[in-house]
């Protein structure tokens, strides 16, 4: 994230309003919309495609330590992912739980 400086942008009165509260200090002023988790990159699909591999593995045997192991991420994170494929997959749409997060309301109602 770059820094833009108020005094270059802002009109004097309104940069003496905001100075009034936070004098000196850095402030984060956030988007007008909202972007979705990982629209910007391609994070979200390599995600994806991680969880439903660890998935498929387990499912041929490979055990949770060894998930860990090959996978670089702690058995708790191992146990979440397992845990939300198999909710995904019981829900029978095909998708991932972490594109169902946002409609976890949805998933208890049924």
């Amino acid at each position: 994230m770059s820094y833009i400086r108020a005094d270059e942008i802002l009109p004097k009165e309104l940069l003496e309003a905001i100075q009034q509260y936070v004098d000196g200090k850095v402030i984060y002023i956030p988007r007008k919309e909202k972007q979705e988790w990982g629209s910007g990159t391609s994070a979200k699909e390599f995600f994806h495609e991680r969880n439903k591999r660890i998935f498929r593995a387990f499912q041929e045997g490979i055990s949770e330590e060894e998930l860990s192991q090959r996978f670089s991420l702690s058995r708790k994170s191992i146990q979440r992912i397992l845990r939300n494929q198999r909710l995904a997959a019981a829900s029978g749409d095909g998708r991932d739980l972490d594109f169902l997060k946002s409609n976890n309301a949805e998933l208890s109602a049924k």
